[in-house]
C-alpha cells in the first residue's frame, strides 16, 4: 500500500484485524487515530487504554460492557479515520482526506449500517471526505460540535452523529464532552 502522508508513523499503520461477522454490525464507531502503542489499540488483549475510555463512554450511557467482544454484540463496530498513528498533535487535512478512501472502503464492509458515531473533528472531516466522493456533498456542516451535534444529518439512510473524542485520558475529558458523547451513543443505538 502507498503511504503518501507525511504527518503520520507509517509503520503505524492498523485496520483492526478481527473476527467480526459484517451483517450484526450496524452502528459505526469512527475514533481518530490508532495509538503510538499498539497494546493500547481499542482490540488488544489486556484491558487496553483506547478500549477503557471506550468502556467509560458507555458506562456514562448507561450500557456496561467489560471487552471489545461484548462492543461487538452489541453490533458496534469500532475503527480509527485515520490508519496510522500521528507524529504530533494534529493531522492535515490531505492526510484525512487520504485515509478517508481506506476508512470508505472499510466501511462498506457493513451493509447493515444504520448509524455512525463521528468521535471528534478528524472523524468528522474523514465522514465529508466520502461524503464529498460518493454523493458529491459534505453531510456535516462546519461549526462547533456542541453545536451542530443536535441537529441530525444523513447519509443515504444512515443517520450520523457528530460527537467528540472518546480515547486519550479519561479524566482529561471534561466533564460535559463526557456527557454528550454518552448522549450520542445512547441516541446512535436507539436509531437502529
Amino acid at each position: 500500500m502507498a503511504f503518501p502522508c507525511l504527518d503520520v508513523n507509517k509503520d503505524r499503520y492498523v485496520v483492526p484485524s478481527i473476527e467480526v461477522e459484517p451483517e450484526k454490525i450496524n452502528t459505526l464507531m469512527i475514533s481518530e487515530a490508532p495509538p503510538q502503542d499498539p497494546k493500547d489499540y481499542f482490540y488488544a488483549q489486556n484491558n487496553p487504554s483506547y478500549f477503557q475510555t471506550t468502556a467509560q463512554a458507555f458506562s456514562d450511557a448507561g450500557i456496561s460492557v467489560s471487552s471489545m467482544e461484548d462492543v461487538l454484540n452489541l453490533g458496534i463496530y469500532v475503527t480509527t479515520a485515520i490508519k496510522c498513528g500521528k507524529t504530533g498533535y494534529s493531522i492535515t487535512s490531505k492526510t484525512v482526506e487520504n485515509c478517508s478512501d481506506v476508512l470508505g472502503r472499510e466501511m462498506e464492509l457493513f451493509p447493515n449500517i444504520k448509524s455512525i458515531l463521528l468521535m471528534g473533528d478528524t472523524a468528522i472531516k474523514a465522514m465529508n471526505y466520502i461524503t464529498r466522493r460518493n454523493i458529491g456533498k459534505r453531510i456535516i456542516p462546519s461549526g462547533s460540535t456542541y453545536k451542530i451535534r443536535k441537529d441530525k444529518y444523513f447519509y443515504n439512510d444512515i443517520r450520523v452523529f457528530p460527537s467528540y473524542l472518546q480515547t486519550g485520558k479519561s479524566y482529561l475529558i471534561e466533564k460535559s464532552k463526557r456527557k454528550m458523547i454518552a448522549e450520542d451513543i445512547k441516541a446512535a443505538l436507539k436509531y437502529r
